[in-house]
C-alpha cells in the first residue's frame, strides 16, 4: 500500500523539479523581446494618443458644427455601405456555395478581386465610368440633355465603399455557409419546401451571426476610409471624419491640431473597440451545429440557371473589369470629355506619367518602405505567431492580443498617434515615420497568417525534437518556425503589396523627401492632372493583381 503513493509521486516530483530547473530559457527571452517590440510599435502609440486626448481640454470640439456634420456623414456612409456590402456579399456567397450556377470558380476569383485594388484607385477608375465627363454621361447628355448620374457626392461614396468591401462580407458568409450542414436544407425540402423557401427558412436564420459580424467589420473599416471620401465626396463638400482630420492637420484652421485630432481619434478608437467587442459577443452566441459528412447538394436553379448566370457575370464584370477599362480609356484619351474615337487616343499621357519625377520618386520610396515593412513585419509576425500558437501561456495569449489590436484601430488613429510621438523620437519629417506606422498597422497580417495554420497543426514533430534532446527554443526554431515560414512569407508579400499602394497613413505622415506613390496619385488627382493619376492608377492596379496572382498561384 505504501508503494503506491511513491509511484504516483515520482512523476509529479520529476515535473516539479523540471519546472524549477526551467525558470528562464530562450523561449522566455524571445517572448520578452517580442513584448518589447509590441510595446514599441503598438502600446506606445496608443498610449501617446490616449495621453494627449486624456486631459479632456478639447472635448468641446466634438460638439462643433463641422465635426457633428462630418460624424453624421461618416455614420451614414459607413452604415449604408455596410448594409449594401453585406447584401451583395451574401447574395454572391449563396449563389456560389449553395447553387448550381455555372462558372462558379472563375466567378469567385473575379468577385473577390476588388480587395486587391486600392479604394482610392477604384475611385479614380469609377470616375471614368460615372464621372461628369465620362463617355457614358456625355453620351446621355447629348440625347437627354442631362447626365445620367454623377458619381460625386454621398451616394457615390456609399456605392464605392460598398464595392470595395463586399468581398469581406462574402468571405465571412461563405465560411459560415461551409459550417452549416446541407442536411437541414434537404430535410426542409423533403418536408415540402421549395429550394428558395428552404434557403430562406433554414440557411439565412443560421447565418445571422455571420451577417451581423460582417456588417460590423465592414462598417468599422468604412468609417475611417480616407481615399474614397476625399476623391468622391469633397468635390460636393461631403466631409467625413477622415477628410476632416486631414483638413485640420493640413490647413491649421484650429488651435493645437494634434490634440484636437487626437480627441477625434480616441472617439473613433472607442467606436472600433466597442464594435469588435459586440462582434465577439455575437460570435459566442452563434449556433453550434454538429458536423455533417453529407455531400453538399446544391440548389438547382432550373429555368433560372442561365438568367442568374448572365446576371451574376454581368455584375462581376461591371465591378471588376469595367474599372480597369475605364482607367485605360482615361489614360489614353487626349483630353477629358472628348469623344472616344481612335483619333482621340494617344500614348503621350502614359509616357508623361512614366517620366514624372514626382511619381517616380514616390514609387521608389514606396518600394523601399514596402520592402522594409514586409521584412520587419515578416520577422516580427513569425515570432509572435509561433510563440502564440505553440507556447499557449497567458503571456503568449496577451502578446497575440496586443499584436492583433491594430486591426481594430482606424488608420487615422495610428497616423495621429505617430505624429504625436514623432518629435520626441526624432522621426518628424522623415520617411521612417511612415515605416513605423506601416509596421504598427500591418504586423497583424503576418501574425494571423502564421498563427492560424500553426494552431491547427499538431505539435508532434516539436515534441519529438524535445525528446531527442533539443531545448524549447531550439525545437521552436528548428520545427515550428520552419513549418510556419511559408505562411510568414505569404503574409509578408501581402504586407508589401498593401504598403506600396497605401494612402491613409502616408497622406497624413507625409514629409519632405518622403513622397509615396499613393500620395503622388492622390496629389495628381487633386491638382486636376487626371490623365497622370489614371495612368499610375492603372499601373498600380494591374501590377498589384498580377503580383498577388503570381504570389498565390498553386504549383502545377
Amino acid at each position: 500500500m505504501s508503494a503506491l503513493p511513491r509511484v504516483a509521486a515520482g512523476p509529479v516530483l520529476h515535473r516539479v523539479r523540471g519546472l524549477a530547473a526551467r525558470r528562464f530559457d530562450g523561449v522566455d527571452a524571445l517572448t520578452i523581446a517580442l513584448w518589447a517590440a509590441c510595446g514599441a510599435f503598438v502600446l506606445l502609440p496608443i498610449g501617446a494618443i490616449l495621453r494627449l486626448a486624456g486631459d479632456g481640454r478639447h472635448l468641446g470640439v466634438l460638439l462643433q458644427d463641422d465635426v457633428l456634420e462630418a460624424a453624421g456623414n461618416s455614420f451614414v456612409s459607413a452604415t449604408a455601405s455596410a448594409l449594401l456590402a453585406v447584401a451583395v456579399g451574401t447574395a454572391f456567397a449563396l449563389l456560389l456555395d449553395r447553387t448550381d450556377l455555372p462558372g462558379r470558380a472563375v466567378l469567385r476569383l473575379l468577385a473577390l478581386s476588388p480587395l486587391l485594388m486600392p479604394p482610392f484607385v477604384g475611385a479614380i477608375a469609377w470616375l471614368g465610368i460615372l464621372g461628369p465627363t465620362s463617355p457614358l454621361n456625355l453620351w446621355w447628355r447629348e440625347r437627354f440633355g442631362a447626365p445620367l448620374w454623377s458619381l460625386y457626392g454621398a451616394d457615390g461614396v456609399i456605392l464605392l465603399l460598398a464595392v470595395h468591401s463586399y468581398p469581406i462580407a462574402m468571405l465571412i458568409v461563405s465560411a459560415a455557409l461551409r459550417r452549416i450542414p446541407s442536411d437541414l436544407e434537404q430535410a426542409a425540402r423533403i418536408g415540402g419546401a421549395g429550394p428558395l423557401r428552404a434557403v430562406g427558412a433554414i440557411t439565412l436564420p443560421l447565418l445571422r451571426p455571420a451577417l451581423l459580424s460582417s456588417f460590423i467589420l465592414v462598417a468599422v473599416g468604412n468609417l475611417a476610409d480616407f481615399g474614397i471620401p476625399s476623391i468622391i465626396g469633397l468635390p460636393e463638400r461631403y466631409v467625413t471624419l477622415a477628410t476632416l482630420v486631414y483638413r485640420y492637420l493640413q490647413s491649421g484652421t484650429v488651435d493645437e491640431p494634434l490634440a484636437v485630432v487626437a480627441t477625434i481619434g480616441v472617439v473613433l478608437l472607442a467606436i472600433a473597440v466597442l464594435a469588435l467587442v459586440a462582434d465577439a459577443l455575437v460570435g459566442r452566441r452563434g449556433w453550434e451545429l454538429d458536423a455533417s459528412a453529407a455531400v453538399i447538394e446544391r440548389v438547382p436553379l432550373g429555368a433560372a440557371r442561365v438568367p442568374a448566370a448572365v446576371a451574376a457575370w454581368a455584375v462581376v464584370l461591371v465591378l471588376t473589369i469595367l474599372p480597369l477599362v475605364a482607367l485605360l480609356v482615361q489614360t489614353l484619351l487626349k483630353a477629358p470629355g472628348v469623344p472616344l474615337t481612335w483619333e482621340n487616343l494617344t500614348f503621350a499621357h502614359l509616357a508623361a506619367a512614366l517620366t514624372s519625377r514626382t511619381a517616380l520618386t514616390g514609387a521608389a520610396n514606396s518600394v523601399v518602405l514596402a520592402a522594409l515593412a514586409a521584412v520587419i513585419c515578416g520577422v516580427l509576425g513569425l515570432g509572435i505567431g509561433v510563440v502564440m500558437a505553440r507556447t499557449r501561456s497567458r503571456s503568449a495569449r496577451g502578446l497575440g492580443a496586443v499584436a492583433m489590436a491594430p486591426t481594430a484601430i482606424p488608420g487615422i488613429v495610428i497616423a495621429v498617434a505617430w505624429l504625436v510621438l514623432a518629435p520626441s523620437l526624432g522621426l518628424f519629417n522623415t520617411p521612417w515615420l511612415i515605416l513605423v506606422a506601416y509596421v504598427t498597422s500591418f504586423t497583424a497580417l503576418v501574425v494571423q497568417a502564421v498563427a492560424a495554420p500553426l494552431t491547427a497543426t499538431p505539435a508532434v514533430a516539436e515534441e519529438a525534437a524535445r525528446i531527442s534532446g533539443a531545448g524549447r527554443l531550439r525545437a521552436l526554431v528548428d520545427v515550428s518556425c520552419r513549418m510556419a515560414l511559408p505562411a510568414a512569407v505569404s503574409g509578408a508579400v501581402i504586407v508589401a503589396v498593401t504598403a506600396v499602394r497605401e494612402l491613409t497613413l502616408s497622406v497624413l505622415l507625409l514629409s519632405p523627401g518622403a513622397q509615396t506613390l499613393g500620395v503622388a496619385i492622390f496629389s495628381f488627382q487633386q491638382a486636376g492632372a487626371f490623365h497622370t493619376a489614371s495612368a499610375w492608377s492603372l499601373i498600380v492596379a494591374v501590377l498589384g493583381l498580377a503580383f498577388i496572382g503570381l504570389a498565390t498561384r498553386r504549383p502545377s
